[in-house]
């Protein structure tokens, strides 16, 4: 089977005649007619009733056709991005993140997305999970990037790698030399925490419940950024994803978890059953490599998820 075979007979299921489908594609009728049967042959089945001049579908076809109009439109939007005159597309793409990602992957896809479609209007907001999901069923967005959501229902989630979350003291906190800590030795120990609506805090709370520890939440946040501040500024010690520490930030030590580790999926939200213009599906490809390239390049350096500065002091800026 070949991209031809899928084209004329798509062709032919639109059109319902062989004359208006061998001019849509063309080619003769003849042409069309031998392919059709090239096809069918292949696949051990009718795909048409030939009913005098009249043509429909058999139920194999109209099953085939869904199929291959969706494959067809994909080689054609990924030939489309290759094509020299891809930056000169137009139009809108709307990005709703959660707080992690708008801090280091997401400027630096936007980067590299506007270097190659420089006419193209991005947009994108930083939102909660909940409402990345509501939005994105009301069209309002054309993709999200968030944790893996506990129900996406009638979402799509496409997994970008998987993510230890560590805890982070200050360099003065007692447990700030070690190594690795199991989750059950921060009983009773001071955090502050994402607020409990974040599915974050309720994988950690779920954690803390199977170790048999209670620690002592003091505070309560919605972002990473003030947390991380509170906890440098402090002996109070926070639970957050690896990746949300930023690397030249002082005066904290990062520690990985174990008994159990929790860990997160980050990745991108789409709606279902629906064909995304040919720059959303630049930006997602844009957005797969980085993110593949920013796990790799942690690993050639030796410093691999859940190992990230584990154990090992941020130095402060000024001694």
């Amino acid at each position: 089977m070949e991209m031809r075979h899928l084209r004329y007979f798509v062709a032919l299921a639109d059109c319902l005649s062989f004359t208006r489908a061998a001019e849509r594609v063309h080619v003769t009728q003849s042409t069309l007619s031998h392919q059709i049967r090239q096809l069918e042959e292949e696949l051990g089945q009718p795909l048409f009733e030939r009913i005098g001049k009249k043509v429909v579908t058999t139920e194999a076809g109209e099953l085939l056709r869904g199929f291959a109009s969706r494959a067809l439109r994909e080689v054609d939007q990924g030939v489309a991005l290759l094509k020299p005159d891809a930056g000169n597309l137009t139009g809108q793409v709307r990005i709703g993140a959660t707080h992690t990602f708008n801090m280091g992957l997401i400027p630096e896809c936007v980067a590299l997305f506007l270097a190659r479609h420089p006419t193209v209007l991005i947009s994108v907001e930083e939102l909660s999970a909940e409402v990345i999901c509501s939005r994105l069923r009301a069209g309002e967005l054309d993709l999200g990037i968030a944790y893996r959501p506990e129900d996406p229902t009638d979402l799509w989630f496409e997994p970008l790698y998987n993510e230890e979350m560590v805890l982070v003291v200050s360099n003065t906190h007692p447990l700030a030399g070690r190594k690795r800590i199991r989750m059950v030795e921060l009983h009773r120990q001071d955090l502050v925490l994402l607020a409990k609506s974040f599915s974050t805090r309720t994988m950690i709370d779920e954690c803390f419940s199977a170790c048999g520890a209670e620690p002592t939440v003091v505070a309560e946040m919605s972002t990473v950024a003030p947390m991380l501040g509170l906890v440098a500024r402090t002996r109070i010690g926070t639970i957050v994803a690896i990746n949300a520490v930023p690397d030249g930030m002082s005066g904290l030590a990062v520690i990985p978890l174990e008994s159990p580790t929790p860990t997160r999926t980050p990745g991108i939200l789409w709606r279902l059953g629906e064909t995304k213009p040919v720059f959303i599906q630049s930006f997602a490809v844009i957005l797969r490599k980085t993110a593949l390239g920013n796990s790799l390049r942690r690993e050639k350096v030796g410093v691999r998820v859940g190992e990230k500065r584990a154990g090992r002091r941020v130095p402060d800026k000024v001694r």
